[in-house]
């Protein structure tokens, strides 16, 4: 795992690289970007993939769906109230995660924990958690999806389409933005349009300890939008009919 870990960061560095440098040529190479851009993404999505698999399976941790219901009393105060807004760092709706991939949330949950997605009460919850926690509430929450989103999505707008097309979005987290192609990526479609906003802007953010995400790819592909793009494709997928929801608890209602 130690080699692993020393080459991937080494290979993703360099195709990212070369990424950078074909942006960074005359308008008529700029015109090409796309399609290599996405055959970028699914090269470094590839080894990215295989690690996580690697670690996931050294884990060996399973999670439970009624151990993680009991834990998720710490969540649902944020993530049980429809329209719910999250007002520090930045102001935004609560992310729905009831219907997100178990391995996704674990994810997720780690990153926080690990300071790679930085948001203090986030952190803070996370550092919490053990890994059994952790996977007993991605059991909790993917257990949750009860409808599959259409296999084709709403057609888009001529802008947002290119964009989301400029971006590759659809290589990593598929063609409906619900099917990603390895399930510790979030599926999208159907997502709040403030958060997604948010969250991709979040990319580009860097020295803040309050606000930004470390990750190479998405950095790199974040950084080719302006902010009034990435509104533009957050507002799409928030359109999207996906799996996501939130499921509002009675106490809150």
């Amino acid at each position: 795992m130690r080699r692993l870990a020393g080459v991937l960061p080494e290979v993703n560095a360099s195709l990212y690289n070369q990424g950078l440098i074909f942006c960074a040529g005359s308008i008529h190479c700029a015109c090409k970007m796309i399609p290599m851009l996405s055959t970028i993404v699914r090269t470094l999505v590839a080894a990215a993939t295989f690690s996580v698999a690697l670690a996931a399976q050294a884990q060996g941790v399973t999670g439970d769906v009624q151990a993680g219901h009991k834990k998720a009393e710490m969540c649902i105060g944020c993530h049980g109230i429809v329209g719910y807004q999250n007002s520090f760092p930045e102001i935004h709706k609560v992310p729905k995660i009831s219907g997100q991939t178990d391995k996704y949330i674990v994810a997720a949950l780690n990153a926080y924990k690990k300071g790679d997605r930085k948001h203090p009460t986030m952190r803070g919850i996370a550092g919490s958690l053990s890994d059994q926690d952790m996977a007993d509430l991605g059991a909790y929450y993917a257990s949750q999806a009860d409808k599959a989103a259409p296999d084709t999505p709403r057609t888009a707008s001529t802008a947002a389409a290119a964009l989301i097309e400029k971006g590759a979005c659809a290589s990593c987290h598929g063609a409906n933005f619900s099917k990603p192609i390895d399930p510790s990526y979030p599926k999208i479609g159907g997502q709040h349009a403030d958060y997604l906003f948010v969250a991709l802007k979040a990319y580009t953010v860097e020295g803040n300890n309050m606000i930004g995400r470390s990750n190479g790819i998405m950095a790199g592909i974040a950084k080719q939008y302006t902010p009034a793009e990435m509104r533009e494709i957050a507002k799409y997928l928030s359109t999207v009919e996906g799996d996501l929801k939130v499921v509002p608890q009675s106490r809150f209602r």
